[in-house]
């Protein structure tokens, strides 16, 4: 366990001086050059916003179940991704790979994710935007 723990702090401290913010227009577009759906956009730049923050680098303190939640969409490390440095899980990929500037490893592992549980997965969207007023990206 105190291996694993320093290979965390390790990580984290790695993926602080690289992380990326996105202003929400760079986050629109760079969704869209992700492949999200354009009908589903204000759905994800909120889900995100209530997620990590739009930072790429954001790990979540221990949830009650002992996990953690990586990167810009805060995906689960007890079903989605590996925290070795082996690619597991779902998604097949390391929890560092979500960490990653380029969004595309964890844009296509959220995308797996959605597909099976829309966005209900995500705590984050059902508390902060499923049904409530989304957020506004018409000048992006």
């Amino acid at each position: 366990m105190q291996k694993i723990t320093i290979l965390f702090v390790a990580l984290a401290t790695i993926c602080l001086c690289e992380a990326r913010y996105f202003t929400r227009c760079q986050l629109v577009a760079e969704l869209r050059r992700q492949g999200f759906p354009a009908n589903q956009l204000r759905d994800w730049v909120c889900l995100v916003e209530h997620e990590s923050g739009r930072y790429t680098h954001r790990v979540s303190p221990m949830n009650s179940n002992g996990s953690r939640d990586y990167g810009l969409f805060q995906i689960n490390d007890r079903y989605w991704c590996s925290t070795t440095n082996r690619p597991g899980k779902d998604c097949n990929v390391t929890c560092a790979q979500l960490l990653l500037d380029n969004i595309t490893i964890a844009s296509n592992c959220a995308k797996i994710i959605y597909r099976r549980h829309k966005f209900d997965a995500w705590y984050g969207w059902k508390n902060h935007c499923r049904g409530k007023p989304l957020p506004d990206i018409s000048k992006c």
